[in-house]
This record gives C-alpha cells, sequence and structure tokens, in this order.
C-alpha cells in the first residue's frame, strides 16, 4: 500500500505538473476557440458560399433573360412594323372628308352625276369580344377591321353611263384607303343624253371604306 502511495506522488511531481499544465489550458483555450469562433465562422462562410451560388445563378438566369427580351423585342418590333404596313394599306392616311372629296373629283373626272352622299355606319375596331357576346349581339368580326382603324359604310346615288361607271370603279380601286363595293342597284334611268347614245344609268351602291381613327 505505501508503494501504490509512493507511485502515485512519483506520477504528480512539479516538473510533470509544469508540462501538462500549459497543454491543458492550450487544448481549452483551442476548443473555446473553435466553438466560439471557428464553428461560427465556418457556418457564415457557408452561408455566404450559398448565396454567392444563388447570386451567380440569379446573374446568369438574369443575362438569359435579357438574351430572351433582346429576341422577342426584335421579334416585336418586325411585327409591329408589319402591322403598320398592313394598316396603312387598309386605312392609307387619308381622313373621311378628304377621301369623300377624292371620291367626289373621281366622279367628276368620270362624268358621274352624284344625287346623294349618305354615311350609313361607322364602326371602330373592338377587343376582348367573348364568344358569348358575339352569339348574344349577333356580331360578325371584320377581319380588315384592326386595331387603330374604323369603317364607314356609305350610300352613294348617283347617274351615269356604263362606261363611265366602270371607269370610275377602276380608279376606286387604286385609292390609298382600302374601299370596298358592299352592294350596288344599277337601273336604267328615263334620261337620255341624245338620241344615238345609250340610255343613263342610276346608280345606288354602298361603299365600304377604312380609316385611321
Amino acid at each position: 500500500m505505501i508503494n501504490s502511495m509512493n507511485k502515485k506522488n512519483n506520477l504528480i511531481t512539479p516538473e510533470r505538473a509544469a508540462y501538462y499544465l500549459p497543454v491543458f489550458i492550450s487544448s481549452g483555450i483551442a476548443i473555446l476557440l473553435i466553438i466560439f469562433f471557428a464553428i461560427p465562422q465556418y457556418i457564415k462562410s457557408t452561408k455566404v458560399n450559398l448565396e454567392l451560388i444563388e447570386l451567380i445563378k440569379k446573374k446568369n438566369d438574369l443575362d438569359n433573360l435579357k438574351f430572351e427580351y433582346k429576341i422577342i423585342n426584335k421579334k416585336f418590333i418586325k411585327l409591329n412594323k408589319k402591322r403598320s404596313k398592313i394598316k396603312e394599306l387598309i386605312s392609307g392616311t387619308s381622313n373621311l372628308d378628304t377621301l369623300i372629296a377624292q371620291v367626289g373629283q373621281i366622279g367628276k373626272n368620270n362624268n358621274i352625276e352624284f344625287i346623294s352622299i349618305v354615311p350609313k355606319k361607322r364602326s371602330n375596331f373592338k377587343v376582348n369580344i367573348s364568344e358569348k357576346n358575339k352569339k348574344q349581339n349577333n356580331l360578325t368580326l371584320d377581319p380588315l377591321l384592326i386595331e387603330g382603324t374604323k369603317k364607314f359604310i356609305i350610300e352613294f346615288k348617283f347617274k351615269t353611263d356604263f362606261i363611265n361607271l366602270l371607269s370610275f370603279l377602276r380608279e376606286l380601286e387604286f385609292q390609298e384607303n382600302l374601299i370596298l363595293i358592299d352592294n350596288i342597284d344599277i337601273r336604267f334611268s328615263n334620261q337620255t343624253i341624245d338620241e344615238r347614245e345609250a340610255k343613263k344609268l342610276q346608280i345606288k351602291l354602298m361603299m365600304k371604306i377604312y380609316g385611321n381613327l
């Protein structure tokens, strides 16, 4: 028993205590540094890294969106140009008063004797018309009535001969506004120019004229 106590005393000596104590203190400090500094820094670093990865992903997505936007924008510009050309072909640039004046001048050049010019109906382009509303209102959509245009239906009554009538209708085809003959009623008039010429025709026709809003 005395020998075992002597062995214990021999194990814990001042020299050994002086050697191990700094080791224990250093280990404790190291553990504290790991717990209170290294681990939080690691967690923070991991979080920052994940945020960086997410930012890089968002940047790549943004670059892709910008590229897609450029493509879509180019297509939109092309479609808008085509739309403008189609609109110009249909409605031209003249307003209704100017166009009627042009029709009157064409008639005068072709010896047309106008009796009356009566606007009957005006239609504007309409959007978002549901199928239900179409059936309820019995609407027939005009494919030529596009956005930014309007349509006039005008009744013309006049007198002329057959040759001048053909010439008048032919000139109407070359106007910048689209002009369609919706209905035409031709009858012989009692009036004659002279005995050697045919009787004058009495004409009633409905014109569809397309113009800008």
